[in-house]
């Protein structure tokens, strides 16, 4: 196992900058996954940190040695891509030990490695079998055994879960991390699915337009997002934009008058607010920010019930409640108390709106 450093990583194709100077270093046995939309460049520095991909500029460490400039199989690094890509006329046993002949390893030990790479699968018994015998499940499994056969330095998952069915996806991507709790290894996940990543990550990278927007850990990415991008890529927000007018006061686009926090910069903005985070119906006198709002339309999501209102002219707001038993769901045109503590919202100056 090793650190993985990337520094000041730039990829170019012609006029085209596809990753523009990430740096990010991920420690011996941590899980970090890079989470952005298609076309965000998490892909290509994945790719570029594995040696098939050549940066334009930057650095590639992994542990003490510079990799930068090295092939894919001199750098030790285990890859799982998303199409699985297993060689559909070898068995599971040759898939999973085609890494190891690449690298001569002894014979003797190339069937132990893979005896136990199946075995840390869950595939024991399927060694004889080919691809087209199995399951999409079954097929990542063999093609995560093969990656972790040749006892990789660094784990690189290329959105391996993509392929799968919803609830498919939830049981193997569980698998995947506690097998690398086990392991130790240290591993790199791409992935544009923010329930994926806040279910394996330690920290994540969000990407945009091939830069890094923020790196943190769950907690802080999604209680204290760097912009309004980040807020509005991980779990939902909804946003009212208008300016703060002075110290801890914020005036919405038509007129409304909201309570922020004291340290939010004098000018043009957007307040940011979770729905989960808004009280809903009995709201106490005292909360910073309280106001009617008047049903538009409900949301019926299952765990949860969605509720849009508008307390403004053109400000609506989106309060998200618990489906529990008990909830008094409400009906379109009613009139109800909602509010938040002045805490809850977040402020970006409309420059950070990027």
């Amino acid at each position: 196992m090793a650190q993985l450093h990337i520094e000041h990583l730039a990829k170019n194709y012609g006029n085209l900058t596809v990753v523009d100077d990430v740096s990010l270093t991920v420690a011996d046995g941590e899980f970090v996954v890079l989470l952005g939309p298609s076309g965000c460049g998490k892909t290509t520095t994945l790719r570029m940190t594995a040696g098939f991909v050549t940066p334009s500029s930057g650095l590639i460490s992994i542990g003490s040695k510079d990799v930068t400039t090295l092939p894919p199989w001199r750098r030790n690094c285990g890859l799982v891509f998303q199409s699985y890509a297993l060689f559909p006329h070898m068995t599971v046993s040759q898939n999973v030990a085609f890494g190891l002949e690449m690298r001569k390893i002894d014979q003797g030990k190339i069937e132990k490695r893979v005896v136990d790479a199946l075995r840390l699968v869950r595939l024991d018994g399927f060694g004889d079998r080919y691809p087209r015998q199995m399951s999409g499940g079954q097929q990542q499994r063999v093609a995560l055994a093969r990656a972790l056969a040749i006892e990789p330095d660094i784990l690189l998952l290329d959105e391996p879960l993509s392929n799968l069915d919803a609830k498919l996806r939830v049981e193997v991507r569980q698998e995947i991390r506690e097998l690398q709790r086990k392991l130790g290894i240290t591993t790199v996940l791409v992935t544009h699915d923010q329930e994926e990543a806040l279910t394996v990550a330690d920290r994540l990278v969000v990407m945009s337009e091939g830069r890094v927007r923020q790196i943190g850990s769950k907690r802080d990415i999604y209680e204290r997002p760097a912009d309004r991008y980040v807020a509005s890529f991980i779990g939902q927000s909804f946003f009212i934009d208008g300016r703060v007018t002075a110290v801890g006061s914020f005036e919405s686009n038509d007129g409304l008058s909201f309570v922020v926090p004291d340290h939010c910069p004098i000018g043009p903005s957007s307040l940011a607010l979770r729905p989960e985070r808004v009280m809903f119906g009995d709201v106490p006198e005292s909360a910073d920010n309280r106001m009617l709002g008047r049903v538009e339309y409900i949301s019926y999501l299952g765990a949860a019930i969605e509720v849009h209102l508008r307390v403004g002219e053109s400000t609506r707001v989106v309060v998200q409640v618990a489906n529990r038993e008990g909830v008094q769901e409400p009906k379109k045109d009613d009139e109800l108390w909602i509010g938040w503590a002045k805490t809850t919202g977040l402020v970006y100056p409309l420059e950070s709106n990027r």
